[in-house]
């Protein structure tokens, strides 16, 4: 008597197994291949919001904690009403003086400009404001060091409850750093000149490398 013929059915484990192997490769490529793309943003907030920028290593005083630009309504050269919060998203290098404007708050502005132009390429990435004090116009002799400039008007009053001057010294005596985030975390020494010009530009440079993967031109 013959005996019926066995049918053995096909392993399928072993060509699983390669297949399972592959997606798990491919996995961690894929996720290494998101950790080489992400890791110039993550090193660049890390040195930003990590490590600190140290005193020590700028020109100028940090600010310590950094104080959050205040929900404060101003107005526009054009008479229109704005909130301080709108002018987050650029890093901001603020001048504060009475609306007349003496010589030495023309002498800032003109510093203020000075400083964006040396920028160079990166001078995108900074807007140039000026907190005037008083509901006066800007005098038309400011019109060409003002040129791409923020003129915002408001109260004395208003302002002096966020930015401080350092000891001893005026609201208006400094210039004031505010970050792309809407943090004032920088105040320069004051009655700047020339030579604090390249300095608080130095160190602009500096602080817009570190946070350069992360801060876009514009908002």
């Amino acid at each position: 008597m013959t005996e019926p013929a066995t049918t053995s059915l096909p392993m399928s484990e072993p060509t699983q197994a390669p297949d399972a192997q592959r997606t798990k490769r491919g996995r961690w490529k894929l996720l290494l291949l998101l950790l080489v793309t992400l890791a110039p943003v993550i090193a660049s907030y890390f040195t930003y919001y990590v490590i600190r920028p140290q005193g020590e290593n700028f020109y100028g005083q940090l600010i310590s904690p950094q104080v959050e630009l205040p929900d404060l309504e101003v107005l526009n050269s054009q008479g229109q009403t704005v909130n301080l919060r709108s002018l987050r998203g650029q890093w901001l290098l603020i001048t504060v003086a009475d609306a007349a404007c003496d010589a030495a708050c023309e002498n800032k502005l003109y510093l203020s400009r000075q400083i964006h132009i040396g920028l160079g390429p990166e001078q995108d990435r900074l807007e140039r404001v000026w907190l005037s004090l008083g509901h006066q116009a800007a005098p038309e002799r400011l019109a060409k060091v003002l040129e791409g400039a923020t003129v915002l008007r408001t109260e004395d009053k208003a302002i002096s409850s966020w930015l401080q001057p350092d000891s001893k010294q005026q609201l208006s005596d400094h210039f004031y750093l505010v970050d792309p985030q809407g943090f004032w975390m920088m105040r320069f020494p004051p009655d700047p000149d020339l030579k604090a010009a390249a300095s608080i530009k130095k160190t602009l440079n500096r602080l817009m490398r570190a946070a350069k993967f992360w801060d876009r031109p514009g908002r």
